[in-house]
């Protein structure tokens, strides 16, 4: 059996992708709700509630042959304060960074690497953020490569996210795992610009990962919508025509057309800031039909929460997206357990991997480079 380490674990979202076939060594995430929402999924066994500087290898056990490291992205969004790699929450990749040196000099350095962030952290200070990792993933004897993954391929929620895979010098890595040149499918025009960016001599262990065409997504946005959700309440008339009125008129023609068609249709809305036209600035409503959500975002740090719109003619409800809606658009089944809170489990979803795209990652990419190994019990048979 496979074994990895996740680090900044959150709910455990990455373990979720990997499946029953991986083996979790060891998880940590610093924030005790996260935590508790991992053991309430997955048992304690694994589970370390810590800053991940203050752990040593001590606290990893065995040799794992992967480490997941969704690290946090506040300092490398584009919303972000532009901190980046020397910020107080995206800085901890860091002291994850000191674990996989202390681990290689240990001689169990893990064969693959995976890390997982914002778009951001392509062209976060110049693109020097980006190359920082670069090198140092270089620096420890790993040959890597990047993607760029919406996660709209598989789930209807448009997500794109960076991927960093490294991988130990000594590993074999099948000719159809790699290409000559960059595709568009999976390396945006962000990403081979960052990748100019990165000096030479450690440009010269850059990898450009190949990666199937994605499947036809099957599952719209409506498909996902509860008609009776716990936690959140359908608005009322007055509440629904507040957020009508936040519209500009782009948006407000939108709802009118969906109307005229007579038929139910879903759609949702983001609260977002934008110029009043004399200088100012004025919070609007803005709405979306395409079946498609937009990105999760967390509630915390000023950014608001995802909106549902149900016209249907005349008749028109708005209420907030409900948290098994969020997990769903994660692409977590609905036995997985989500904290009572709205808040707590909103953020659980918002600051977490799209599972459908890690297993399609470990699918078509790790687990190629890592072969199955017997598990204990397979062994005692």
């Amino acid at each position: 059996m496979r074994t990895f380490y996740e680090f900044f674990a959150g709910g455990g979202m990455a373990r979720a992708g990997f499946g029953d076939k991986w083996d979790c060594l060891f998880a940590n995430d610093f924030d005790p709700k996260k935590a508790s929402s991992y053991v309430s999924n997955w048992g304690s066994a694994d589970m370390v509630c810590s800053d991940v500087a203050k752990l040593t290898t001590e606290d990893l056990p065995s040799n794992a042959d992967v480490a997941w490291a969704s690290f946090p992205c506040q300092d490398l969004s584009l919303a972000g304060a532009g901190a980046g790699l020397k910020g107080e929450r995206s800085g901890t990749f860091w002291p994850f960074w000191n674990l996989m040196l202390s681990l290689k000099d240990e001689g169990r350095a893990p064969k693959v690497v995976v890390l997982e962030n914002v778009c951001g952290a392509l062209t976060s200070h110049d693109g020097k953020d980006f190359s920082e990792i670069c090198s140092a993933l270089s620096s420890a004897g790993y040959k890597f490569g990047a993607l760029v993954i919406d996660a709209v391929h598989f789930v209807p929620q448009s997500r794109p996210r960076l991927f960093i895979i490294g991988v130990e010098q000594k590993v074999n890595i099948a000719p159809d795992l790699t290409m000559q040149n960059p595709n568009p499918a999976w390396h945006s025009p962000a990403l081979i610009k960052a990748y100019e960016k990165v000096p030479s001599p450690i440009k010269s262990q850059w990898i450009w990962w190949n990666l199937p065409n994605p499947p036809l997504r099957e599952i719209n946005f409506s498909d996902l919508i509860e008609e009776n959700p716990n936690n959140v309440s359908w608005h009322s008339r007055i509440e629904t025509e507040k957020i009508l009125g936040m519209m500009n008129n782009l948006h407000r023609e939108k709802v009118r057309r969906v109307q005229d068609l007579g038929v139910l249709k879903v759609g949702t809305i983001y609260k977002r800031t934008r110029p009043d036209g004399y200088g100012g600035r004025v919070q609007r409503a803005e709405v979306r039909f395409d079946e498609i959500a937009g990105c999760l975002r967390t509630p915390s740090g000023g950014s608001s929460r995802q909106l549902i719109m149900v016209v249907e003619g005349e008749n028109i409800r708005t209420r907030l997206l409900s948290p098994r809606e969020a997990a769903r658009l994660m692409g977590l089944s609905d036995d997985y357990c989500l904290p009572e809170k709205y808040n707590d489990a909103y953020h659980l979803a918002g600051d977490g991997v799209a599972v459908p795209v890690v297993r399609f990652l470990a699918e078509h990419i790790v687990e190629k480079l890592v072969p199955s190994r017997l598990s204990t019990t397979d062994r005692a048979a």
